[in-house]
């Protein structure tokens, strides 16, 4: 190899390195791998190190760019609640950790076969995310089975993963070899699937982490008391307490239930709940916060209803009563609280005891904590006012959006067949559906804004920007001839060796670099040995896809990285077995569907 190559394979080493012992962040970590092979490539001015442009061509790749308005698309399916309507009939209320990743994984998978697993995985994610909250389960134990299973899914069709597509691509170009079908993948990918489903039900028990957080929401001590009215047109009349979700939910309990003259105390999970049921809750404010969003559930209060500001444009806030604030000793309705301040008192804290008061008849103390529903400018009035101490507006707190539920199904549902029938390519539908999202107000440009994830799309760009060093340079390739040439005139291990080399480059590398790289490397080994090239595509198709054992190997496992909370060694540990297990079955399977 060439100083370069080496170069360029000593930076990948040591950014592995970094990245295993957990040094940095992943996207900090892999750009500034990027950034010493660019500089290095200036001073030297090497044609064989790429130069500031093609470096930072993989930021602007339609992969890399498409996750990022996905991201958008997401937003609005989470502001109006939509995602939870569509997936809670399918995820319920499990109650271990096993039940909660055969409920996920299989659906999951399915709809991957079909759709692109990208865009799958950015759906699930705050689904699961808050189905965590509510049935306290660690997701820790859930997000990597979530970018796997759609990994598996995305093996099983052409049209599952833009890997499988590129490889498509690249055989269309040579008049010679035959055209794959839409479920041509699936006799070996299936099989594949089924044994990697099985692999995370079995195995995830004891390999998957069990990440848990340093502080737990029912360590907080601001505690509060909210109410909330059983909408008489919503879902969850007629429901039990457990069925509506209500008894299951994380740093929050029912204390009681007022229903007209009767009061009831130590509610059963067997309650059915009425019209107009008055429910007292207890708890944290991230809890509280997750109660607002559920579909059914109104507060109690009809000052929330008075206030004179869009609800798209409210949020909750914190506010500690100060010792000067001229409504201590009133109560809230006596004091007129909306009229005075423009938003209206939704729970109170104090001192990490429950107020058994309704709200309007708590009298107000110095000190008392107010979680309020308001506008930005109550948060920009009252910061530096003498009646409240601590002013703060409470992170993701919009009022969710169960009027635009259905227009933001109907955005998905376009966009899906836009993209399957061929009409549209991934990324101008995906701008499409975000763009109708922020225009029929499913989602506004802020918080279309704040949605995308940049560590996601930096951790991508630089990844790719590695990728393209490893083939300038000549690394790859020399990397894979040499390994090829060593195995000898024998296809079934020339094909095994075919897998390995892919695989081992989505690990590095990412997928569809991979595939680039390997694809004419197999061509010329299935020409020199004068055989069939069908099954060595199949087995680029799968191994670029099958990326088990590092968390930058595929987009899935980057996006669930830091939300799952997850070190480098994590991907390692339990991606290596499924790695092998998948190129076992491959490389037994392919052959038999298509002899050499």
């Amino acid at each position: 190899m060439t100083w370069e190559a080496w170069f360029v394979v000593s930076v990948i080493i040591v950014t592995l390195i970094m990245l295993a012992r957990n040094i940095g962040p992943a996207d900090i970590v892999l750009l500034g791998g990027l950034t010493v092979i660019m500089v290095i490539g200036s001073v030297s001015g090497s044609y064989m190190l790429p130069n500031y442009k093609e470096a930072v061509l993989g930021f602007g790749n339609p992969g890399m760019i498409t996750v990022g308005v996905l991201f958008v698309v997401v937003e609005g399916l989470t502001q109006t609640g939509a995602m939870a309507r569509l997936t809670g009939p399918l995820l319920g209320l499990p109650k271990t950790p096993l039940s909660a990743q055969a409920r996920m994984i299989f659906p999951v998978a399915g709809m991957s076969a079909f759709l692109n697993n990208t865009p799958i995985v950015a759906m699930f994610m705050p689904v699961i995310d808050d189905w965590c909250k509510k049935v306290k389960l660690n997701p820790s134990k859930l997000f990597i089975p979530l970018s796997y299973a759609s990994i598996f899914g995305g093996a099983c069709t052409l049209i599952g993963t833009s890997t499988n597509l590129i490889v498509y691509g690249m055989m269309a170009e040579k008049p010679e070899l035959p055209m794959l079908r839409m479920f041509d993948l699936a006799w070996v990918g299936v099989p594949c699937a089924i044994l990697g489903l099985a692999y995370i039900l079995i195995a995830g028990r004891w390999m998957l982490p069990d990440r848990v957080p340093a502080v737990s929401l029912d360590d907080d001590p601001r505690q509060y008391t909210v109410e909330m009215l059983v909408d008489p047109n919503g879902p969850m009349v007629g429901k039990t307490i457990a069925q509506a979700g209500l008894r299951h939910l994380s740093g929050l309990y029912l204390a009681e239930i007022d229903r007209g003259d009767r009061l009831m105390c130590a509610v059963s999970s067997s309650v059915v709940l009425e019209a107009n049921d008055r429910l007292i809750f207890a708890g944290v404010v991230e809890s509280v916060v997750e109660l607002r969003k559920m579909r059914g559930l109104v507060p109690a209060t009809d000052q929330v209803f008075k206030l004179d500001h869009e609800a798209a444009n409210r949020q909750l806030v914190e506010a500690v009563v100060s010792n000067r604030c001229p409504l201590i000793g009133k109560t809230i309705r006596d004091a007129k609280f909306r009229t005075s301040y423009g938003a209206a008192v939704i729970a109170v804290g104090r001192a990490g005891e429950r107020v058994a008061q309704k709200i309007g008849d708590i009298k107000l103390r110095p000190g008392d904590t107010l979680l309020l529903e308001g506008s930005q400018s109550f948060v920009d009035s009252q910061r530096n006012s003498k009646d409240f101490f601590l002013v703060s507006a409470v992170e993701g707190s919009n009022p969710v959006r169960h009027n635009k539920a259905w227009i933001a199904i109907v955005i998905l549902i376009g966009m899906i067949i836009a993209v399957t029938a061929g009409w549209l390519n991934m990324l101008t539908s995906a701008l499409l559906a975000s763009a109708l999202m922020i225009a029929s107000r499913c989602c506004t440009a802020s918080e279309a804004r704040r949605s995308i994830n940049w560590q996601v799309l930096i951790t991508i760009g630089a990844a790719l920007g590695l990728g393209m060093a490893m083939s300038k340079s000549g690394a790859a390739e020399y990397i894979a001839n040499e390994i090829i040439t060593v195995i000898g005139n024998e296809p079934i291990f020339v094909l095994a060796a075919v897998y390995f080399v892919t695989m081992l480059f989505t690990e590095i590398i990412t997928n569809n670099a991979a595939a680039v790289l390997v694809f004419p490397i197999a061509y010329a080994a299935a020409g020199t040995l004068n055989v069939d090239f069908m099954p060595f595509a199949i087995v680029i198709m799968l191994a670029a896809s099958a990326s088990f054992a590092t968390p930058i190997g595929y987009q899935t496992n980057l996006m669930v990285y830091g939300p799952g909370g997850y070190k480098f060694t994590d991907y390692m540990r339990f991606g290596i077995p499924l790695n092998l297990m998948f190129m076992t079955m491959s490389v037994i399977l392919t052959p038999i569907v298509w002899p050499f």
